[in-house]
């Protein structure tokens, strides 16, 4: 196992689902049994910091060889639920998307064409033995996606400072249920008040993916290595949630003017976040 350090690395926000144990094969069912007994499990900084040390090796690794067996933890109404990092498969679906960030020369310069060409390789080959493969974590560098606010409530939001010597935290978290019912019903307003486009066809994807997991699980939206990033302030006054939804209901309202106004405040507040990563 890498050697964790106590650096902190920043920027990435994620989105997870915590599945019940129930949710799991037998054999994976008491891997996960035994997992979430043990005592000092890593945190997100710690998937991060291992993901970063294989991209700095030489030659660079962007796909662990072997598929993780850690997970995060957390207990919903007394059920122990756990969320599968699968740093592997979300490895090969980044580096998937990953030339679209960066110039070409710079891509080559990070991660040679043959580095990428072997990790596709072994992708498309994995995939033929996996075929129903989907990640219980998504991720987004130096923003959260709006559309993710659609899954989750103002009154969900759980914010606390870092305080004696505790990490500062910001996220959310909502039942399955919930996320789904918020996404259909914020799915159906967009498609009756501004038709079909990159709006809807995140919220159809993100939809999709939802559905993959038992109905009982817990979905958490966490701001991740930002809190790290941005000014406490800013933190604190961050209520992206209350905005998206007051979009939403005002574009069922037919209120375009006040639907905009609350649209325009969710996107300057991430625009200005994202350039932050750009001047970085």
């Amino acid at each position: 196992m890498p050697k964790v350090t106590s650096v902190i690395v920043p920027y990435p926000a994620y989105l997870r689902v915590y599945e019940p144990l129930a949710a799991f094969p037998r054999e994976e069912r008491a891997h996960w049994e035994r997992y979430a007994a043990r005592p000092g499990r890593p945190t997100c900084q710690d998937e991060l910091r291992r993901s970063l040390a294989d991209l700095l090796a030489t030659p660079p690794s962007p796909v662990p060889v072997h598929e993780s067996g850690d997970a995060f933890v957390t207990e919903v109404d007394g059920v122990v639920c756990v969320c599968p990092w699968r740093t592997r498969l979300r490895g090969w679906q980044a580096l998937r998307d990953f030339g679209t960030d960066l110039p070409p020369t710079v891509l080559d310069a990070v991660l040679p064409p043959v580095v990428r060409e072997e990790a596709a390789r072994d992708y498309e080959r994995w995939l033929v033995r996996h075929p129903d493969a989907r990640p219980w974590i998504r991720s987004a560098t130096w923003h959260v996606p709006g559309h993710w606010f659609v899954l989750v409530a103002d009154e969900e939001r759980e914010w606390r400072p870092g305080t004696g010597g505790g990490p500062p935290v910001l996220r959310y978290r909502t039942r399955m249920v919930d996320a789904r019912r918020r996404l259909a019903r914020g799915l159906r307003t967009v498609r009756e008040s501004v038709g079909e486009g990159p709006v809807t066809e995140a919220l159809v994807g993100v939809g999709r993916w939802l559905e993959e997991f038992h109905p009982r699980s817990l979905v958490e939206l966490d701001y991740g290595g930002l809190v790290h990033a941005l000014p406490a302030g800013d933190l604190a006054e961050d209520h992206s949630a209350a905005d998206a939804a007051e979009a939403l209901a005002a574009l069922r309202d037919g209120d375009g003017e006040a639907a905009g106004e609350a649209y325009e405040r969710l996107v300057d507040r991430w625009r200005a976040v994202r350039q932050r990563g750009l001047a970085s």
